[in-house]
């Protein structure tokens, strides 16, 4: 049985070479960066060394940037640090229906402590109108976070345009980008970005590492109390082998982003085309110009997405659902239900998100295998 693992907005598996990075850290290396002998001294090296690293590729200043315990912590930080600071000048901030749930449960945190929030909605491709956004800022908008890319559907925001709105405005802007650091192109200068957030699993380097770029001049406090590490930004002993196994993936990856880009896109393409072929009822859910390169979110009408991912498993295949059934939830995505989609239709909707191992002999396994498994499922489906 062929083994297929497309579901790499998930987590990606950890490169060798990055493990080879980071081996030394978790060996002799052991030092604590915040300490002053020899030991500590190499420690502090490579963790400044590894932020100076990630800094390069965002365009950015190296001390403007702040390591994390992963993506959802750099959620936190950006916009509860953001939005206390600047409680004074305003209480208002500006998301979207479709943030990942480290951007949306954290809004309606703070709405439990006055904030007002303004979630703007999409279009049935999973678009925001960036006139949308222009129309919701107020005298007391204080932030702006809104997703580089949505990790269900891959489908991209116009970030650059959105920085813009926010620096014409005076609001800080932050960004969501850990779906698409090292995938498209990124620079927090020319897009206009004020802060944000990133993570090391989805780039094929360690869990439990993520990072957030905080530009110069953002007001905004720590979320964590502790010891004065990262210009107590976030203070806590720092993960060196962590920062130096993420800065490792970040540079293997964007060295390749324009040629694996390219490959990616041909290999979901391949995949979306014969699946409309080869299966009736089915839709692509998003904007097919405006995603990331390895990302395709389907449904399939008359099945339900839990029971394609587990016989899907059964065959070797590794896919996610759109449906929030696999956490236990009887409730569909939250993103798909924004586009407008129906309940029925988004639970039998899958996420397939390919990445560096995908080959063309693994799609082709996955349009031997899946046209039959829906076959079989409509066939019990009282629905089909």
């Amino acid at each position: 049985m062929m083994k297929v693992y497309l579901d790499h907005n998930a987590t990606a598996p950890l490169d060798p070479q990055v493990l080879e990075a980071m081996m030394p850290y978790l060996r002799e290396e052991f030092g604590n960066a915040s300490s002053i002998h020899q030991w500590g001294r190499r420690a502090r090296a490579a963790l400044e060394d590894s932020r100076a690293k990630i800094a390069t590729l965002l365009g950015a200043e190296k001390d403007c940037v702040v390591f994390t315990g992963g993506g959802t912590e750099a959620d936190n930080l950006a916009i509860k640090g953001v939005a206390w600071a600047n409680q004074e000048k305003g209480k208002h901030i500006v998301t979207s229906t479709v943030e990942h749930h480290a951007v949306l449960h954290t809004c309606e945190f703070l709405a439990k402590q006055g904030f007002e929030i303004t979630f703007l909605p999409v279009d049935g491709k999973g678009r925001l109108d960036p006139e949308d956004l222009r129309k919701a800022i107020r005298p007391d908008t204080i932030l702006i976070t809104l997703m580089h890319a949505n990790n269900e559907t891959g489908i991209l925001f116009p970030l650059r345009e959105f920085g813009q709105i926010a620096r014409e405005k005076k609001v800080f802007f932050h960004t969501d980008a850990i779906q698409t650091f090292c995938k498209v192109p990124l620079n927090v200068e020319e897009d206009h970005v004020d802060l944000l957030s990133l993570s090391a699993h989805k780039i094929y380097g360690p869990k439990g590492v993520g990072a957030l770029y905080i530009r110069k001049g953002t007001k905004m406090v720590a979320i964590l109390h502790g010891g004065s590490q990262q210009r107590k930004r976030r203070p806590g002993t720092e993960n060196v082998a962590g920062a130096v196994g993420f800065a490792r993936a970040a540079e293997l990856l964007f060295a390749d982003q324009e040629k694996e880009g390219d490959r990616l896109a041909a290999l979901r393409d391949q995949l979306q085309r014969n699946l409309v072929e080869k299966i009736p009822q089915v839709l692509l859910n998003g904007d097919p110009d405006h995603r990331l390169p390895g990302t395709l979110n389907m449904s399939f009408k008359f099945v339900e997405g839990e029971s394609l991912i587990l016989s899907l498993d059964m065959e070797g295949i590794a896919v996610s659902s759109g449906s929030a059934c696999t956490s236990g939830s009887l409730e569909p995505s939250h993103v798909l239900l924004a586009m407008g989609i129906p309940h029925e239709v988004c639970h039998g909707s899958l996420r397939f998100s390919l990445g560096r191992g995908t080959t063309k002999e693994q799609i082709d396994y996955v349009l031997e295998v899946l046209p039959r498994i829906v076959a079989r499922l409509r066939t019990m489906s009282p629905l089909a």
